[in-house]
């Protein structure tokens, strides 16, 4: 097992994209720890299945918008297991509306939980990481953070700002042997797409030259192998995973 005797944390790990990087972690050997807001039926199910397998998982509820959560977590992971070795950033939301008409509260709740997040938990970890000498930071971007859609202004602004975010802490804290990527995907099948695929599925597969939409796995695929040693000479960067949708844009 590639993650054996290592320690993750993922956020918005209950359902979606989250629930396939914990089973995926976990997998693989590692203690994780995963965070949920509202979920508490979800997340109850994944941990009782994967320590059903032998697998060691735990969940923490908690507002990930707020940095004192972000230190509570944090403090008892380690508390627990003594150390991260990998912390993924996937919590996120959307509150979509033409700008015109998005009211204050959207889009400071999108950009306080999808990019707020990220530097809370960072903040909260990465003194960790460093007196250990070493960690992964994985943050969930979107493909929305470099192609605009209409509607999601403020989506994009916190997929984007996770972006600059990720290459900035990487020249930080590279020298302490702690690398900081990014994963950027497209349209995957979660909860949080549903109503654009039943609104246009058919026509977003033609858009996409593998012609099918992304799977929840497929990115928990791409944050393994970030989280592993095959990646230790990566840093900074964005890995879009999307079929090859943004090869033509929207």
């Amino acid at each position: 097992m590639k993650l054996e005797g290592r320690v993750a944390l993922v956020t918005g790990g209950s359902r979606g994209i989250g629930r396939a990087v914990v089973e995926a972690l976990a997998r693989e050997g590692a203690r994780v720890a995963f965070v949920y807001k509202g979920s508490q039926d979800a997340a109850n199910a994944l941990v009782a299945e994967q320590t059903g397998q032998g697998r060691e998982v735990v969940a923490f509820q908690g507002d990930v918008a707020q940095s004192a959560e972000a230190d509570r977590i944090v403090a008892e992971v380690i508390a627990k297991w003594g150390r991260i070795d990998i912390l993924v950033n996937n919590a996120g939301i959307i509150r979509d509306g033409l700008l015109a008409m998005m009211e204050p509260a959207d889009w400071q709740a999108v950009i306080e939980t999808n990019l707020g997040s990220v530097y809370n938990f960072c903040h909260a970890a990465v003194r960790q990481m460093m007196s250990q000498r070493s960690g992964r930071i994985i943050n969930i971007s979107s493909v929305a953070a470099e192609y605009g859609n209409q509607g999601q202004a403020n989506y994009a602004a916190s997929k984007g700002g996770i972006q600059g975010f990720t290459r900035c802490l990487a020249t930080e804290i590279g020298r302490r042997n702690i690398t900081v990527n990014a994963v950027a995907p497209g349209f995957i099948e979660t909860d949080m797409t549903q109503a654009v695929r039943n609104a246009a599925e058919s026509k977003i597969k033609d858009s996409v030259p593998l012609r099918r939409l992304g799977k929840p796995e497929d990115i928990a695929g791409a944050v393994l192998f970030l989280a592993g040693d095959e990646a230790s000479y990566i840093t900074g960067h964005v890995l879009t995973v999307d079929g090859g949708l943004t090869l033509g844009g929207f």
